[in-house]
């Protein structure tokens, strides 16, 4: 909506974004001034105006839009920009504001931003469709053959349809549903774990892609909780009681010949006691005629000056030159308008918070504030700072020249006024700074040094002006400003006049604390052989700044900054030089990424998937979303999205993975998101225990599921050939049914309980990952293998069933039958890597319902039709010869391939065996 008017003095007010894209620093919006200056509220409805906005687009940086007044004389045309407009899902941080609604619902620009999300399929689930197709072939080709062997005699196509029938087992229908409830217990597993605690599935398709993944696409390094905080958010967390560390502290100040670090503030302090000690009594409280000795010292700055006022005129620096306003929250609860409680607040330290635009300024005034200067209140024309002494100092702002993307820094003019000095401060990147400050030789190895460190710098200098040379800048500035042509490029030129030769007063350096155990979680997915890419909103240095404090570019990497580029031309020439560097991290703001696209997305894609990490910044959310769908379509491989925010949410749509952190942004992304946890370490262990286990476990149980057909459907094929390729079912229905579900089905499932690797191996090396992505627990190969296990094992039953008992042939199905649970009891022995109680009361519970059933169900251990009367005698079944030929059959089908198994366990091992042993 269009901001219309506020209550707050100055016509603007602060907007915080955070539920809406995550970012923490406050936006400074300001009224259309034509409303603003109405003498009261209901004038709003008496005047007549419109406004004109462009259409709904899904541009989030940009707006365009004119107000009119139309019924003062001349008609009042203001144009409108985006720092004119409200959002939709924001908070007002001070005061009340009214504006009229342009945007609703599905013309918001966040709703245009967001995609539909889609069904995710996991590539396990897809791998064994492929496999369920090809046994489907097998199959009818299995038929097909069975009625060429008959020599197509009588009604060939009614037997081809009785063998598809009898064959049908080979189809495994029971695959699904023993997947799905394996999936239902990762989930739960996933839940119940206590070492990461809060920690929600919202999927029950996709946890084997946990243990599958290549890419992890992550805003802002893991989220939330690496955000800076301002300062009232902090206020409110405390309330909360939960102080998170999310916040920017100082941690150096450094003056060229010495350096303050975290340990040695305390010297800071006694300097501006001490500096504060000698200059006040001399002044003879506020008499501006008397001026301090100090004056006659800077009027000649060849002495070189003490340490204590060096620290002191940086202190003094760093807490003037800022665009941070103190807040204070009156105890009593404001009743009436904000204005009147202002003039009888007090100046106490306990209800004071700061707001600014960008939390690195909160954090260097609430430096200046703990080491005796404090910022106490601020307007338009003037702030007052106190003293360690509790002295009120005064300074009136004559200009301030606000921070740009393009100049990289800030700049004001004060005038002291007890003694009417007037100074001009000045504070930006080292990039910007470096030019403007007289010669030294420490600046820029100082600055890569903190850089290093991944701490943000800024350079604060100073210099001195006269009275005259103040108003001649002035009265060309004003003139500047006036100018119709140009007008920015002669304002900045006459700015740029001031700026020559300022005297270097310190650099700072300030930190963006992260989460706990961000660093050792990169390091390792890294080790994982898991390319992390960070889509951020943020600027460029920040971005880097990140990237490199969380190690997501390790300390000896290069880091390349591609060039804004924005012709097709310029493109090109860049991807060639990047392209010329090896194993360096690439840094790309989404202009350039967007340029790049156009004209050279393959290449473009290409390069930046063989470095060892990429940092996108000023990303939007629908280039974010974008940017996952290209890695997923050009390199095939499984892609995982980290976010926190609300603009991070379609980026979670659509990777193939989703993980959602429920922040202070709230809880927008993890809603969205298949997998909600509450910290970003927490994904080491998400991906490294619970992925590979269930990865694993659900391979393991797919082909387990499918041999259990196939071999059935083998002994069938040999009883059939054996039988002159009669269409005969070998076992009842009932007998079939028994077999997949009661008899074998909680051994079968019990694999899901199954893990080849101990959680704090699979932490400790996360190495072991990389197998996984090769995905070698289920492929052709390993499928082939179960295939020939199946026709081994089902010709060996069925054989040695019909060789070993000629004498009572009537008997053949009790034994083949008996043959074959035990057999896949045994196989299930035989796949199980780790035992767990639970499977061996899974193994021994089938044996026991097996044994039991054999004494009820004795009609249905015929041959063929019951019809045939060849009645199952209890008698029979405890004889010798039945106990030993069933036992030998059994051993005949599973001992071989037990040896097979010690014989590759010894030959060729798998990589985690030499961690286990």
């Amino acid at each position: 909506m269009v901001f219309l008017r506020t209550s707050e003095k100055a016509g603007s007010c602060f907007i915080r974004t955070d539920q809406l894209d995550g970012e923490t620093d406050w936006k400074l919006k300001v009224a259309v001034s034509c409303t603003q200056r109405l003498p009261a509220l209901g004038d709003l409805f008496s005047i007549r105006a419109y406004v004109y906005a462009q259409k709904p687009q899904l541009d989030i940086h940009s707006f365009e839009g004119t107000f009119t007044r139309e019924d003062s004389d001349p008609p009042i045309h203001e144009s409108l920009s985006i720092e004119n407009t409200l959002w939709a899902s924001t908070i007002v941080a001070s005061g009340t504001v009214i504006g009229v609604v342009i945007y609703t619902g599905k013309e918001t620009r966040s709703v245009m931003n967001t995609s539909n999300p889609k069904n995710k399929i996991g590539l396990l689930d897809l791998e064994l469709n492929q496999l369920t197709k090809a046994l489907f072939l097998a199959l009818v080709v299995l038929s097909v053959v069975m009625v060429t062997l008959q020599g197509f005699a009588g009604p060939w196509y009614r037997n081809l349809f009785r063998f598809l029938l009898l064959f049908s087992y080979i189809i495994p229908i029971s695959l699904r549903v023993n997947l799905d409830m394996g999936k239902a217990a990762y989930g739960w597993m996933i839940m119940k774990d206590e070492n990461i605690p809060g920690t929600v599935v919202r999927t029950s398709t996709i946890p084997e892609e946990l243990g599958r993944l290549v890419y992890l696409l992550t805003d802002k390094t893991g989220g939330a909780p690496l955000l800076p905080r301002s300062a009232s958010t902090q206020r409110e967390e405390q309330h909360a009681g939960t102080l998170t560390q999310n916040e920017m502290t100082f941690r150096r100040l450094h003056l060229g010949t010495v350096s303050y670090g975290a340990d040695t503030m305390d010297e800071i302090q006694t300097h501006v006691l001490s500096s504060y000690a000698q200059v006040h009594p001399q002044t003879g409280g506020n008499n501006p005629s008397s001026t301090p000795p100090r004056r006659a010292q800077s009027s000649t700055p060849k002495v070189r000056k003490s340490v204590s006022s060096r620290v002191h005129e940086a202190v003094k620096a760093i807490a003037l030159c800022h665009n941070v306003t103190p807040v204070y929250e009156s105890q009593a609860g404001i009743t009436g308008e904000t204005e009147s409680a202002e003039a009888d607040q007090d100046f106490s330290d306990e209800n004071r918070t700061y707001q600014a635009s960008s939390p690195d300024e909160v954090a260097l005034v609430r430096w200046t504030e703990s080491v005796g200067l404090t910022l106490v209140s601020r307007d338009l024309t003037s702030m007052q700072l106190k003293t360690p002494g509790g002295q009120v100092l005064t300074y009136c702002i004559l200009q301030v020249f606000p921070f740009t993307s393009e100049s990289k820094r800030m700049g004001i003019i004060v005038r002291d006024e007890s003694t009417a000095e007037i100074t001009f401060y000045m504070k930006g990147a080292d990039v910007a700074m470096s030019s403007i400050v007289q010669y030294n030789d420490w600046l820029e190895e100082e600055c890569g040094n903190m850089a290093r460190e991944g701490l943000r710098t800024l350079v604060v200098a100073k210099k001195a002006l006269t009275e005259e040379q103040y108003q001649d800048f002035e009265s060309r500035y004003s003139q500047a400003k006036l100018s119709i042509h140009d007008r920015v490029l002669k304002v900045a030129a006459v700015v740029e006049s001031l700026e020559r030769e300022l005297e270097l007063l310190c650099l700072t350096g300030v930190e963006d604390q992260l989460q706990a155990d961000v660093r050792p979680t990169l390091e390792m997915l890294r080790n994982a052989g898991i390319k992390i890419w960070m889509l951020t909103g943020d600027k460029l240095e920040t971005a880097t700044c990140i990237a490199k404090s969380s190690h997501l570019v390790s300390r000896t990497q290069d880091i390349h900054i591609f060039r804004p580029v924005t012709s097709r031309g310029e493109a090109h020439l860049e991807l060639n030089a990047f392209r010329r560097k090896h194993d360096c991290a690439l840094v790309i703001s989404g202009d350039s990424l967007e340029v790049c696209l156009k004209y050279y997305e393959h290449e473009l894609v290409e390069l930046a998937c063989q470095c060892p990490a990429v940092v996108c910044c000023r990303c939007s959310p629908t280039q974010k979303a974008h940017m996952v769908t290209l890695l997923r379509q050009h390199t095939g491989r499984r892609t995982c999205a980290v976010g926190d925010g609300g603009n991070d949410v379609s980026m979670i749509q659509a990777a193939d993975c989703g993980i959602g952190i429920e922040g202070k942004e709230g809880k927008q992304a993890s809603l969205a998101a298949d997998f909600s946890i509450t910290q970003f370490r927490h994904v080491g262990r998400l991906l490294m225990v619970h992925g590979r286990n269930s990865y694993k476990r659900s391979a393991a149980l797919g082909q387990f599921v499918m041999h259990r057909g196939l071999i059935i459907s083998t002994m069938q094929a040999v009883f059939s050939s054996v039988f002159y390729f009669a269409s005969v079912p070998l076992y009842q229905g009932f007998l079939m049914v028994g077999y997949a579900t009661i008899y074998t089905m909680f051994p079968v499932f019990s694999l899901v309980l199954d893990q080849d690797v101990k959680p704090e191996m699979a932490i400790l090396y996360p190495e072991l990952y990389k197998d996984l992505t090769k995905g070698r627990s289920l492929s052709f190969k390993t499928f082939l293998i179960w295939v020939l296990i199946s026709i081994y094992q089902g010709g060996i039953l069925m054989f040695g069933a019909l060789v070993l008992f000629e004498a009572e042939f009537v008997h053949v199905v009790a034994i083949s039958f008996t043959a074959l649970v035990l057999t896949e009891l045994l196989m299930v022995a035989l796949t199980i890597r780790t035992w767990h109680w639970l499977m061996v009361v899974a193994e021994f519970l089938s044996l026991g319902c097996y044994v039991a059933s054999l004494a009820f169900l004795n009609e249905y251990f015929g041959i063929g039709r019951v019809s045939f009367g060849a009645f199952l005698d209890v008698a029979f079944i405890t004889t010798v010869p039945f106990l030993w030929k069933v036992s030998a059959i059994t051993v005949v089908s599973c001992l071989p391939l037990y040896v097979l198994k010690y014989l590759k366990r010894k030959l060729s091992p798998p990589s985690y065996s030499k961690l286990s042993s």
